[in-house]
């Protein structure tokens, strides 16, 4: 018997048992805290630009756009892309009292000064600026006068490139030289240009009388921002917003304040006038979360000892289980660090589960020695030995059969299965720990606390002693009664089972259920190829009407951008700032009542569709709640009939009483230009193809020549036309080229624009085309959870997202019927 070990060496026990409390408290330190299981796969988000380019070139590839910035021998060696969480961990406004330091400069101060270093945190992954303004030497060019002077936009971007350079000049004496060298001196040139007077005497050409054609005869030259498509304001002022996304397997709550105190830290060299806040802060919703149920952990472990101390009525052999929870509790922690878990509020409700489990087994050793030492009064050694030769082989036992009932979850498939491995695995390792101690610390705590009177029990406490006799004399008496009739017995246990049943299947079901977060987000969706000055004025209304309810403090926008639609000049992304939860404890500022009230205030705005909803409670799986799931096209058909496709499946979704809101921000019919070349006109007048479409590229996209270093970074230098001269299809008569006579040919000879309609940007899911999605369950239903793969209809689902489980009992009957109902009328008639 392996106990009796333990009984004569009880120091031998406590030495294990404080093994694994230590091995338990030094995991407790490095254990990463997150509100849920890190379930959302890791994300690697590169993205490559074409200014100028329609959707059918949209490649989403980050690697590409840094790889322009670096040196060909760095580009040799390789890239390293490093990955992050899919969701935004925190966001850092700055902002400024002084109407000199405007938008342009909060984020490029914010980018130059607080970007690297903060990328730098230990845990994060990337630190970005949405809406970023960085610098760039705008060349604004006038092609008439460009036209009037004989230039083209090939001979600036030649001459920009020439005279703005870093030039590696070399050394005078380096050797090998001949004998007698003294000295070597290194050759300095001047630096690269930096200023927009010194681009604007950058000479284009040299005239016959001696004179000279420079950028400023063809252009306007400013420091200006490289990108003018997205602008990031707090409650309507200009802000710089500069997000935080953490490392996959961080602790959420170190990075936070690591990060606050690096930008606290920065704050005291911030120029006059500048601030910061942090309003946007997903930890703070995920300590409350933990600490409440820390709390509820602690009254559970005090709860636990005081219903076995009423039941053992003796202090000593109270101690006993006392000890034991803890050390099967703290144990665990070091189990979850070598599987790589963290804590999060599943592993702890495991915890909370295990402590009315884990008691059990030195609750069974102690009862049984205390029976042993009242009816045969045996040295203390010899009843403890006696009760563990009768209590092991039952401790064994039972800890197998819990095993048996926890361990299957680990192993369940799916999103669902990993959701609950974490649950699973904490259980079953804190009961496992618990028959360790069951048969090594419970016998040893035994012989070093009941041997020394601990049989005595406490006398005030016969009532309730009493009380526990006289209810177990009852029950046994309902047992023997319930033994003679046991067809009745059998006949209500089948009644009980039938109506578990029903209700298993009639109380709505559900992945997660919606959480109060604190925040929540709006999506704007102007119409088709609406401007961005729209965007911006449209978001101006809605944050009046937002900042006017009671239960918002403060609310960031960033047009130009949204979370469903992607970026488009007609898009718009805000971000509620709620009250904190203890000042929003009246039901109308509760959740269930601000996103309707929002929704009736900003449904009202004719000059945009605008979207409420509730950040996904599991943060990485998908960017709202409710669900989400691709539609994707297997047969490469045109984008128009993917779009009809999607409304079908859309309008038929919305017919449904179990859903709500179910919509698609992809647009096919987005008006738009075609531009048409004559290529044999082109090559007949000896004009170069590649001439016309750069012209075009840099006149109304903007072309990218080089860069200039000022503030200690470098910067992009962007040709781009004027915006009087890029308004209108008419304005193509502006642009010429030069043909190989040397004559200037205008454009609108050789080419020509034709409205179309198309999307805006085309997503791709598995190298298939795709559309996104998204909706939710109505008022009075729960999301579901059911299994869509049983369904086969050219829908992939979005592998991953909640919309997985969601689909399976909502959606997939719907799409079932209608995408059959289509087949039906395509069928030929017989």
């Amino acid at each position: 018997m392996i106990s009796r070990v333990f009984i004569h060496r009880p120091k031998f026990a406590f030495v294990i048992s404080i093994l694994i409390t230590l091995a338990g408290l030094l995991a407790l330190r490095i254990l990463p805290v997150n509100m849920y299981p890190d379930m959302a796969p890791p994300q690697v988000q590169v993205t490559a630009s074409l200014p100028g380019a329609s959707a059918q070139v949209n490649v989403q590839n980050r690697v590409a756009l840094a790889e322009p910035f670096l040196p060909d021998e760095v580009r040799r060696q390789g890239v390293v892309v490093s990955k992050q969480a899919g969701n935004m961990l925190m966001g850092i406004n700055l902002t400024s009292e002084r109407p000199d330091l405007d938008g342009v400069f909060l984020s490029n101060y914010a980018s130059n000064n607080l970007v690297e270093a903060l990328g730098r945190v230990p845990g994060v992954g990337s630190a970005e600026v949405m809406g970023a303004k960085d610098y760039s030497m705008r060349v604004w060019l006038d092609p008439r006068r460009m036209a009037s002077l004989d230039v083209t936009v090939a001979e600036v971007a030649a001459a920009l490139r020439e005279q703005n350079q870093i030039v590696a000049a070399g050394k005078l004496g380096q050797p090998p030289v001949p004998a007698g060298q003294q000295f070597v001196y290194s050759i300095q040139t001047r630096e690269r240009l930096s200023d927009p007077d010194e681009f604007a005497q950058t000479i284009l050409r040299s005239r016959p009388d001696g004179g000279f054609v420079r950028l400023r005869d063809v252009g306007r030259i400013e420091l200006g921002s490289r990108s003018y498509t997205s602008t990031a304001k707090l409650n309507n002022q200009d802000t710089a917003f500069l997000v935080i996304y953490q490392l996959p397997d961080a602790n959420a709550l170190e990075v936070a304040e690591r990060v606050k105190a690096l930008v606290d830290e920065a704050s005291a060299s911030f120029p006059e006038g500048v601030n910061h806040t942090v309003l946007y802060d997903t930890t703070e919703f995920i300590s409350r979360s933990i600490s409440e149920v820390i709390v509820t952990l602690f009254q559970a472990v005090g709860l636990v000892i005081l219903v076995v101390f009423l039941f053992l009525q003796n202090w000593r052999a109270t101690l006993i289980p006392s000890i034991a929870i803890p050390v099967s509790l703290i144990g665990t922690f070091a189990v979850m660090a070598v599987l790589g878990y963290s804590i999060n509020t599943i592993t702890l409700f495991g915890l909370v589960l295990a402590i009315g489990i884990v008691v059990d087994d030195a609750i069974m050793v102690i009862e049984n020695v205390e029976r042993i030492l009242a009816e045969e009064k045996l040295p203390i050694r010899e009843a403890v030995t006696k009760a563990m030769a009768e209590v092991t082989g039952p401790v064994i036992a039972t800890t197998l059969v819990l095993l048996a009932v926890f361990v299957p979850v680990a192993f369940m498939p799916g999103i669902t299965g990993k959701f609950y491995q974490q649950f699973s695995v904490t259980i079953s390792v804190a009961v496992i720990i618990s028959s360790i101690n069951a048969l090594t610390l419970s016998p040893a705590l035994c012989v070093a606390l009941l041997g020394k009177g601990g049989e005595k029990t406490i006398g005030w406490l016969r009532p309730f002693e009493l009380l526990i006799t006289r209810t177990t004399g009852g029950y046994s008496k309902l047992v023997v009664q319930l033994l003679r009739k046991g067809a009745l017995v059998g006949v209500t246990l089948v009644v009980i089972l039938v109506a578990g049943a029903g209700l298993f299947k009639s109380v709505p079901s559900a992945f997660v259920p919606p959480e109060d977060q604190g925040f929540l987000f709006v999506d704007v969706q102007l119409p088709d190829a609406a401007s961005l000055e729209r965007t911006e004025a449209v978001l101006g209304k809605v944050t009046d009407m937002v900042l006017e309810d009671p239960a918002v403090t403060d609310f960031i926008t960033v047009s130009g951008f949204s979370l469903l639609g992607g970026a488009a000049t007609n898009n718009g992304l805000g971000i509620v700032m709620l009250k904190d939860w203890e000042d929003r404890e009246e039901p109308a500022l509760g959740l269930s009542a601000v996103i309707p009230r929002l929704y009736s205030g900003l449904w009202t705005i004719p000059e945009a569709q605008v979207m409420v909803f509730n950040p996904p409670p599991i943060p990485g799986l998908g960017t709202s709640s409710g669900f989400n799931f691709r539609l994707q096209d297997n047969q490469g058909r045109d984008v128009s009939e993917l779009a009809q496709v999607m409304n079908g499946l859309i309008y038929e979704a919305n017919q449904r009483k179990e859903l709500s809101r179910v919509y698609s921000t992809y647009r096919a019919n987005i008006p738009q230009y075609l531009l048409e070349v004559e290529r044999n006109k082109a090559k007949a007048l000896g004009i170069e193809l590649s001439d016309i479409f750069s012209t075009l590229q840099t006149q109304l996209g903007s072309l990218y020549v080089n860069d200039f270093t000022r503030f200690g970074k470098n910067y992009r230098v962007l040709l781009q036309a004027e915006g009087e001269f890029r308004q209108r299809p008419e304005d193509l008569s502006h642009y010429f080229v030069r043909n190989r006579d040397g004559d200037m040919v205008p454009l609108t000879t050789l080419a020509s624009l034709q409205p179309v309609l198309g999307p805006s940007s085309i997503q791709h899911f598995n190298l298939k085309r795709s559309v996104t999605i998204s909706g939710e369950a109505a008022a009075g239903f729960a999301s579901g959870a059911g299994a869509a793969s049983r369904v086969s209809l050219g829908i992939t689902v979005l592998s991953g997202m909640v919309a997985a489980t969601v689909l399976g009992t909502l959606l997939v009957p719907v799409f079932y019927k209608w995408i059959q109902s289509v087949r039906d009328r395509r069928q030929p008639a017989a």
